[in-house]
């Protein structure tokens, strides 16, 4: 019984929380040149936080920004569900959206050609915990990223 009863809580989550605008939250206005701060919430990461909690290392590069770039994209690009919303200059902002509740994720990208690295923000876009998504999605790329490419 206990069982059904859950099974039916989570359905039920599942049929109000997939309707996609329920979870998706405002799309913030990039910034086309800096990473936004992280909020005070546990739902976010960023190569720039102060924050330790928060905290984690840029994408190293070696080679051009411009090879940089194209890998990045080539990696974001295979990535599922994720939309690329703006690819100009050293910025980029990609959405990623999750399977069965639809929650949205953005992440930014800012390509540092002086120091050879690409800061990342990645944050949901909607309540408070993401279980380590977002840690999870940054360290995932910063694999794809050095991937047959050392």
């Amino acid at each position: 019984m206990k069982m059904l009863s859950t099974w039916m809580i989570l359905m039920t989550s599942a049929a109000v929380l997939g309707s996609g605008a329920a979870c998706s939250g405002q799309r913030p206005a990039p910034t086309g040149s800096q990473l936004k701060p992280c909020p005070d919430s546990p739902n976010c990461v960023s190569s720039l936080s102060p924050d330790p909690q928060q905290k984690v290392a840029p994408l190293g590069f070696k080679g051009s920004p411009a090879e940089a770039r194209q890998r990045l994209l080539s990696v974001l690009r295979s990535m599922p569900r994720a939309t690329i919303l703006s690819n100009e200059g050293p910025y980029l902002h990609v959405e990623f959206t999750s399977a069965v509740f639809r929650f949205v994720d953005d992440v930014e990208f800012y390509i540092d050609e002086a120091q050879k690295v690409i800061h990342v923000r990645s944050a949901s876009r909607v309540g408070y915990w993401d279980l380590g998504a977002n840690r999870r999605r940054v360290e995932d790329i910063r694999r794809m990223m050095t991937r047959d490419n050392p």
